[in-house]
């Protein structure tokens, strides 16, 4: 069951169908993939594939529009600290929102009958599902980012309504949460609104004739606190008790409306309200004319017979009963299963927990190794905390090492203890204190129901206690909470989204009637601490650092755990306890702590110099394809066979982006392929706007000037097929692409200091544990070797270290924030970062690049780096700073001749010195 080899490390990369993870050898993924997976996936999957790839043909301009923003532009999000960074979504989040998008808009699903045409297991029938509205369910791991797919659909169904003549969609929208703390969760993102405005959500007011900030008008409404109910335009958050009826009175024959009778067949009356308000929310929504659910966390929807469905059923009916009817039922959830282990029917996406740990999106659960488990056992004792003694010392060990790992990144390690009974809360907790010294007074005890939600009368708290027990739980990653362990007979249900659980210590088993999954109850320790963002090496998080849970206990409860492997997690077994060293990752930090070394004579300050290089955008009128220059290629001839069906690929990464068939049933025209040229261009070029002026400007190129017998008829199949070739298609991307940096990139001529870099400044960082160096000539503790350095990265810091005539240097990690804009071969622009900084004798400061193997747009790198060094060497020459010099060591030359000292190496590299 392992994942195929071509499962992509990234989480932004495109998923291939055929190369998705399902619950067999992979030998028999050829003749048993669409049965293993979720009836429905399968087939689905694949055909959103190739609307994808097909630039999403027959959906609605506004869900095309909405989908080329999220998914197509490129997005700068603002940070804490005021800066800008890349925001992408992940992949997973994308098919599910592209999904929902596919089966309304293109295959106009309507109900059951409609989604059952996707069934590829044979198993699936009519009576397996109970709505009679269109309902999906997207099954996302946790930690994938669910609610973000919420905001996109939201989003997208208020506009589609808004902007497209005849939808069936809502602008009034119902998120449901199965209790408070995910409630407080969701408050969190959906609070002003805010979700909407700090995430690309919303496009630009004019993004392709639409003025989108401007005409979403919603008014949020938290709970019971309904502020002034529109037509249109609420969105109503809350729990699910409040959408349940105080009073629902049975349907009865001798009713004077017999609707409800045959309409709605309530079966047993919901739970009552918690809630002492006056509003009825319940009541509020089931007037309104048009409405979509969305539930987060929705395998508690799991039982037709329980209040939840129930609930969402008579707002149906009532809507039924004004000629309308839910517009949509959006489930979100990690778990989509019955009581039973069966999936939910109606799920249509899938990102299991397997491709979520393999793409690091989440931690990787380790456990201990044979040895390890073989050192614990349970005392013959009937006090609990003498009988898992062993289970709980391992677990505070383990979280020792943990907790002085994060500490040093400014993070706080948790960990957490579960137990067989409420009895043993108190024992436990109090038991953790008086072994382990670090946690007085920070362990915090929380006795839960079986279902996992926090207790009230188990515990004997009244309502603002539980209130402040739940707020200390969901604060618990904070610096400012004095918690670092919580003692709980669950891992508390969904929705305690903390996010520094680096310890799982289980000293209970789960019968099966608990109802509760071995993914739920690993859930809560697996979402990441650390930012994963777009660009996989940014300093301190990204998505090729793996982070790690730790997970132990007893025997029944890691059976119990292991379980998990039927859905292909595998866990890595590391030797815990006795003495054992922990290898989750390595922490490069500022050697402060080393009394040896004198801090200020080893750092190094470089200015931070303004860019030299920006795009300043002329208008694309200006291109002129015919005085380009490109060379003409000859016309092929192709058979009518060659020509009936034609692929294009991306010029990016050499994907399928669409079919075109010459028999009507695709974009059958030159029109969608000038069109593509366009689009591709302008996604490589980073361009935000300019199709209208680059589209006629591609059009004439592939007519005019593009092939030798120019002009050609682009109605001609032949001329169409040709374009389909890799060569036409490079010709036209480098012509354009040399045009536009032509017309776009300029030099500042100077540049001029913005502040300053100093290398102890730098903030610690995570980095995969690799081969490193400790050093006593530099302000770090150790140098890491890039993983494909091949050996040279560490050999050259030895060089470094033991060189006589150098006083400090330093790897130029990320995280220092030292790099250089510069233009590349092909004339676009870029960043580089240099590889070593080095203070020598001379009173230099030294910016040198090693180099194993050929590249490219090296002589770019090193003329941009000689401009640099004069630039900072000019810039500071009034302060009378240090001159900064720069070398290129390649790699054969330094292990053929190695030098002894920077004056060896300077006389022996000379390569691009002036």
């Amino acid at each position: 069951m392992a994942l195929h080899p071509q499962f992509p490390q990234s989480p932004y990369e495109p998923l291939i169908p055929e190369h998705r993870w399902f619950p067999a050898a992979e030998e028999l993924r050829a003749t048993a993939y669409e049965k293993l997976l979720p009836p429905l996936v399968a087939k689905i999957r694949e055909a959103v594939r190739d609307w994808r790839d097909a630039g999403y043909a027959g959906a609605s301009p506004t869900s095309r529009a909405l989908l080329r923003w999220w998914f197509g532009t490129e997005h700068l999000v603002e940070q804490a600290d005021g800066t800008r960074l890349p925001f992408r979504y992940y992949f997973a989040q994308r098919e599910a929102v592209e999904t929902v998008i596919w089966l309304h808009d293109v295959r106009k699903v309507c109900d059951k009958h409609d989604l059952m045409r996707f069934d590829a297991s044979g198993a699936v029938s009519a009576n397996m599902f109970d709505e009679d509205w269109p309902r999906y369910v997207c099954k996302l791991a946790t930690g994938a980012g669910k609610t973000k797919v919420l905001s996109l659909l939201i989003a997208w169904c208020y506009f589609h309504k808004t902007y497209e003549p005849d939808s069936t969609l809502a602008r009034n929208v119902l998120l449901i949460a199965p209790n408070i703390i995910v409630l407080d969760r969701l408050r969190a993102d959906f609070d002003g609104l805010r979700i909407f405005f700090n995430d690309p959500v919303l496009p630009d007011n004019g993004y392709e004739g639409c003025n989108w900030r401007d005409d979403f008008q919603i008014a949020l409404h938290l709970q019971d606190d309904v502020r002034v109910v529109r037509p249109t335009g609420n969105l109503f958050l809350t729990n699910i008790h409040r959408v349940y009826l105080g009073d629902v009175p049975e349907p009865s024959l001798d009713d004077d409306d017999l609707r409800d009778y045959f309409l709605s067949p309530f079966g047993p009356k919901p739970a009552g309200k918690t809630t002492d308000s006056k509003t009825d929310l319940g009541e509020l929504i089931r007037e309104i004319d048009e409405l979509a659910v969305f539930n987060d966390e929705a395998h508690h929807i799991h039982d037709p017979r329980m209040a939840w469905f129930k609930s969402i059923q008579d707002i149906h009916h009532r809507m039924l009963q004004k000629d309308q009817r839910l517009a949509l039922q959006l489930d979100v959830t990690a778990t989509p299963r019955h009581n039973n282990g069966a999936i939910f029917v109606q799920t249509v996406s899938d990102y299991p927990l397997v491709e979520a740990i393999h793409q690091n999106v989440v931690k990787h659960p380790v456990l201990p190794d044979a040895a390890s488990r073989a050192r614990l056992s349970e005392a013959q004792s009937a006090i609990f905390t003498e009988k898992y003694a062993d289970y709980l010392q391992l677990g505070v060990e383990e979280w020792r090492k943990s907790y002085a790992e994060h500490e040093a990144l400014g993070k706080k390690a948790v960990l957490f203890v579960m137990v067989d009974d409420t009895r043993n809360c108190d024992e436990v907790g109090a038991y953790l204190e008086k072994i382990c010294p670090e946690l007085a007074g920070g362990v915090l005890v929380i006795h839960t129901k079986k279902n996992g939600e926090i207790a009230e009368k188990a515990s004997g708290k009244k309502d603002d206690e539980l209130q402040l027990l739940r707020r200390q739980s969901n604060e618990i990653d904070s610096w400012a909470s004095p918690y670092k362990a919580i003692v709980s007979v669950l891992m508390l249900k969904e929705g305690w989204d903390v996010k520094n659980v680096t310890v799982i210590c289980g000293l209970r088993a789960y019968a099966a009637q608990s109802n509760i999954l071995p993914e739920q109850t690993l859930g809560r320790g697996l979402r990441r601490m650390y930012g994963i963002g777009p660009a996989p090496k940014d300093a301190g998080g990204g998505s090729d650092t793996p982070e790690t849970v730790s997970v132990m206990g007893t025997p029944a409860f890691m059976e119990f755990v292991e379980s998990i492997q039927s859905e292909g997690v595998s866990f890595e077994r590391v030797a815990m306890g006795g003495g054992a060293q922990r290898q989750d990752s390595l922490i490069v930090e500022v050697d402060a702590a080393n009394g040896d070394k004198d801090l200020d004579a080893l750092d190094i300050e470089l200015p931070k110099l303004s860019r030299r290089y920006s795009r300043e955008f002329r208008a694309l009128e200006e291109l002129e394809p015919e005085s380009f220059g490109n060379p003409r290629i000859a016309l092929k001839p192709f058979s009518v066979e060659e020509t009936r069906e034609i692929v294009f690929k991306t010029m990016l990464d050499a994907e399928v982006h669409h079919t075109l068939q010459l028999d009507g049933s695709g974009p059958a025209d030159w029109r969608s392929v000038v069109g593509f040229f366009a689009r591709q261009l302008l996604k490589s070029m980073r361009l935000v706007g300019g199709y209208d002026q680059l589209y006629p400007r591609v059009r004439d190129f592939i007519r005019d000037h593009l092939f030798q017998t120019a002009p050609v008829d682009l109605e001609d199949p032949v001329v169409l097929r040709n374009l389909s070739e890799p060569e036409p298609g490079k010709i036209l991307f480098d012509s354009f692409k040399a045009a536009i940096n032509a017309l776009t990139v300029r030099d500042a001529g100077s540049a001029r200091i913005e502040d300053r870099i100093r290398l102890r400044d730098t903030r610690p960082f995570r980095t995969e544990n690799r081969d490193y160096l400790p050093v006593k000539k530099s302000v770090f503790n150790r140098i890491v070797a890039e993983p494909h350095a091949g050996g040279l990265e560490l050999a050259f810091a030895k060089f470094l270290e033991d060189a006589p005539d150098v006083v400090s240097f330093a790897k130029n990690y990320l995280a220092v924030g030292f790099k250089l804009d510069y233009v590349r071969a092909d004339g676009d622009l870029s960043n580089y970062v240099p590889d070593f900084i080095v203070k020598a004798a001379d009173g230099c400061i030294y910016i040198i690049e090693t180099k194993g193997r050929a590249e490219l747009d090296l002589p770019q790198k090193m003329a941009r780096l000689k401009q640099w060094c004069e630039d900072a060497t000019a810039a500071i020459a009034t302060e009378g700073g240090p001159q900064y010099r720069f070398i290129h060591v390649d790699q054969d030359g330094f292990e053929r001749n190695p030098p002894r000292d920077m004056a060896g190496l300077r006389a022996a590299f000379r390569e691009y010195q002036p």
